[in-house]
């Protein structure tokens, strides 16, 4: 049995949601959850045969993230519907329907939208915390910008634009990428990759960084 979560990530939960609430546009419904012994019993059973992972805290993670995901999909009317792995590892969606699946060790995310808003959404989550010097390292580089985040968190913010730009555009582009591929603006909100990909970036960073990546449908 895993520690239960701290009492510090508990209580952060509601104010996490107000802070992801605020920055997120109008026609995409996102939400937190705390994950919890026994959340692996909320994924649906064609969900927990899609994702091969074994280990207890990888599929309690996904199941904390599909719950919240089904609670965001019953909003709009989709219910008890499986969000499957597929084989690159995204999250299936309905038709209609983008959205993206997070979580650290502690918290879990997820973000959906329709699709005649947005073509494709990316969320992470990482712990309100300074990077390590050498994974800040293999993130930036010299054409990233990060002078409006606060400094002490700019490279965790930037490590998790990176892995949300990611989410957004490989549904769409295909295409395998690397943190040097995906070259970000924290300053004006926005991102390009290698392919000419233009995304959009918002972050809260407060109890915990969240940064939402989406690429305007056209």
């Amino acid at each position: 049995m895993t520690p239960p979560p701290s009492p510090e990530s508990a209580l952060a939960q509601p104010s996490l949601l107000q802070a992801m609430i605020a920055i997120a546009p109008k026609s995409v419904r996102i939400g937190c959850r705390v994950i919890r012994d026994g959340d692996e019993a909320h994924l649906l059973p064609e969900e927990a045969r899609s994702i091969p992972a074994r280990q207890p805290a990888m599929r309690r993670a996904s199941g904390a993230a599909r719950w919240i995901a089904h609670a965001l999909l019953a909003d709009v009317g989709v219910n008890d519907l499986a969000i499957l792995r597929a084989p690159s590892g995204a999250p299936a969606w309905p038709d209609g329907i983008t959205g993206s699946l997070a979580h650290d060790d502690e918290m879990a995310v997820a973000a959906v939208a329709p699709v005649s808003h947005f073509a494709s959404l990316g969320i992470d989550v990482e712990p309100a915390q300074p990077l390590p010097d050498d994974i800040f390292a293999l993130v930036a580089t010299r054409a990233d910008r990060t002078d409006a985040a606060d400094r002490h968190l700019a490279g965790r913010i930037l490590f998790c634009a990176k892995e949300a730009v990611y989410k957004a555009v490989y549904p769409l582009d295909r295409q395998i990428l690397g943190y040097e591929d995906i070259e970000v603006d924290l300053d004006e909100g926005r991102a390009m990759t290698r392919t000419g990909r233009k995304v959009s970036l918002v972050y809260c960073v407060a109890p915990r960084v969240v940064v939402l990546a989406f690429v305007d449908a056209r």
